[in-house]
């Protein structure tokens, strides 16, 4: 077997897993409010058993309520939560997986408006420099307490049917906090030495202990490097990892970063895949339990490479199998080219989460509707056209072909892939490019008909008949009335981008959305002297907060100018007239000006054929957005048309 250190069984402490594919504790959103477990949250973890990994680690999991990091994280900090987790463990275990359940708090890392109005707490009243509330000092009394809470909900998680748990020491919530001269300041036995800040975790560790007994398989979760002044490093990581072991824990499962360092915490399309795993290879070194590394991993060869040469025991599989949970069953049966790739874009996962938002995927629209969406036959096949070969034209005729449905995708251009074709171009985006490969090897696979070059007509619709035609012609750029928008010499992005327009050196871009902040990155790159206006107080207003604060990172790097709060009033020759407080102001000298303004729906021929053949319009041609709404939308029309 080509991938088979991946699928070699792995024992930790009593509980045997069936391949090195695990999940992640991601959050999710899903549980209710109070914190118990809703059926949307089961079926969501249950399908990545059913995909084929071997272990399903929870989000985090409260101990305490006053350690929730979000709106609705669940807990196991009394009995009624038990029913929930029950559950869970029937339902994963029924697809032949463990479940771990992570145990969490977040310390300094939250808000009050998560604790019920109460103060965050923390070994010491210094605030998280993302979440800003000062948190109330623990007494030592406080902290012995947490301790059996730890030690009480892990109990209760292997009542429940849980075949681990894991202690959340990573990421800068509370046993990190402890565990860290960042945030740590403390002057008892608490705190100073290693020695001192280890205590905490080692006292969790034997309060699970006493109450699961010797043989109940605990893992310990921690950040290699924490990137933030006088955080821990590797060097003083390792010495800990020692200790951990020491103290009875049966696996470490290595990340890193803290809230303040969200781009290592989650990676961006500019971090290296598996980028983490060196920090796993070095503990590994030092510990004789398994270890399991974690961090942008979404290509089978690189998991195997990292488990065949030693480098790490277990791979985690976070936001890839988000795209896709079947993950481990299509390597196993050799249809990884059926593999959905995360592309690194930030926009469902951690943006909706960030935002109290229910966790999904961009490229994968039935992500956190695994009990609501299914894929059935049609009742009664037909012919479908499809008109528009970007991604919601693609999947809209993959699945559309996947019911029975004979389908015939047509694109005007020479390449499918529409405008996201041209979104994978800029710095860092070139995870765009696989999950276009993968729609069309799903077109293909599936039988649709693809036909480029080819610009659909109602005279080509009159022609073919088909039973039903599916628009996805997408969108166009937005033109403003704003005065001189219309000359000629104005660039678009999408031909800056697809280098059909060349920019001379001094170049100022009209727009700092996605789009906009995008083209800048890819002209500063190169060496442009770029200045960006943007109406709104900031620039990347509709990125995600990670990729944001990458993107801001590296234009800052390169000096791209901002002039934010500016409404443009005129584009003349070599610059353009804005007003912004009340004041007009002139932008003069530039040899190019972009246009990166936003997009508005296309769709010219449903009121021409709506009349004669059934007709459904998808994607950006609906309303021009984000690939995720825009898929979503395929996925929608693509399950319920049928012929009648």
């Amino acid at each position: 077997m080509k991938f088979s250190s991946l699928f070699q069984p792995i024992t930790i402490n009593s509980m045997t897993l069936r391949n090195r594919l695990v999940v992640p504790a991601m959050g999710t959103n899903y549980a209710h409010a109070d914190g118990t477990l809703s059926e949307r949250f089961i079926s969501y973890y249950e399908r990545r058993a059913l995909g084929g990994f071997s272990l399903i680690t929870t989000e985090v999991v409260a101990v305490d309520p006053r350690g929730n990091a979000g709106p609705c994280e669940p807990g196991l900090y009394d009995d009624r939560f038990l029913s929930g987790f029950e559950k869970l463990a029937r339902r994963i275990h029924a697809h032949g997986a463990c479940l771990s359940v992570q145990l969490h708090h977040a310390g300094r890392q939250t808000v009050s408006a998560f604790l019920d109005g109460r103060r965050p707490v923390a070994p010491s009243p210094l605030p998280c420099p993302v979440c800003g509330e000062v948190p109330e000092e623990l007494s030592e009394a406080d902290i012995l307490l947490l301790a059996e809470r730890f030690g009480e909900a892990a109990e209760r998680a292997q009542r429940a049917g849980a075949d681990a748990v894991e202690i959340h020491g990573a990421h800068g919530y509370l046993v990190a906090e402890f565990m860290s001269s960042y945030s740590n300041r403390r002057s008892d036995a608490f705190g100073g030495s290693l020695e001192n800040r280890m205590r905490f975790p080692r006292l969790i560790i034997s309060a699970i202990r006493r109450r699961t007994g010797p043989d109940f398989p605990l893992i310990f979760r921690i950040s290699a490097e924490e990137h933030s002044p006088g955080g821990r490093g590797i060097a003083e990581t390792r010495a800990m990892a020692r200790i951990l072991e020491e103290a009875g824990v049966n696996a470490i499962h290595v990340s890193t970063a803290t809230y303040a360092d969200m781009e290592n915490l989650w990676g961006t399309g500019t971090q290296p895949l598996a980028a983490l795993s060196r920090y796993a290879e070095d503990i590994k070194r030092d510990v004789s339990v398994p270890v399991i590394t974690v961090g942008r991993i979404n290509d089978l060869h690189i998991a195997e490479e990292l488990i065949s040469t030693g480098r790490a025991d277990l791979v985690a599989i976070g936001r890839q199998s988000l795209a896709d949970p079947d993950f481990p069953r299509k390597i196993l049966e050799g249809k990884t080219d059926e593999i959905c790739p995360c592309i690194a874009c930030h926009d469902q996962c951690t943006g909706n989460i960030l935002s109290g938002k229910h966790t999904g995927c961009a490229i994968n629209p039935f992500t956190g509707h695994e009990g609501e969406f299914c894929i059935h036959p049609a009742a009664q096949p037909g012919h479908i056209l499809v008109a528009g070969g970007g991604p919601a034209g693609m999947m809209s005729a993959y699945l559309l072909a996947k019911r029975g449905h004979t389908v015939d995708l047509y694109e005007k251009t020479p390449h499918l892939g529409g405008q996201f074709r041209i979104a994978a171009l800029p710095p860092a985006k070139g995870e765009l490019a696989k999950a276009l490969c993968w729609l069309r090897v799903m077109c293909e696979k599936h039988g649709v008909r693809i036909h480029t070059a080819c610009e659909v007509t109602a005279a080509l619709i009159r022609h073919l008949n088909p039973d039903a035609v599916v628009l996805a012609t997408g969108g166009v750029p937005l033109l403003p009335p704003i005065e001189g928008i219309h000359n000629p010499d104005l660039l678009h992005a999408v031909d800056v981008l697809s280098g059909v327009s060349p920019t001379g050196k001094r170049v100022l871009v009209a727009g700092g959305g996605m789009v906009g902040v995008e083209t800048a990155d890819y002209l500063s790159g190169y060496g442009r002297e770029v200045t960006v206006v943007e109406l709104r107080d900031e620039v990347a207003a509709d990125l995600p907060l990670v990729p944001r604060k990458d993107i801001l990172r590296r234009l800052n790097e390169q000096r791209v100018t901002f002039i934010t709060g500016a409404a443009i009033t005129e584009f003349h020759e070599g610059g353009l007239s804005f007003l912004r407080n009340g004041s007009e102001h002139t932008l003069e000298g530039f040899d190019s000006i972009v246009l990166a303004l936003g997009s508005r729906a296309f769709n010219p021929l449903e009121q021409e054929i709506r009349d004669s053949v059934r007709t459904v319009v998808v994607g950006d041609a609906v309303h021009a957005g984000k690939v995720a709404q825009a898929l979503r939308s395929a996925m929608e029309t693509a399950l319920s048309l049928d012929v009648v």
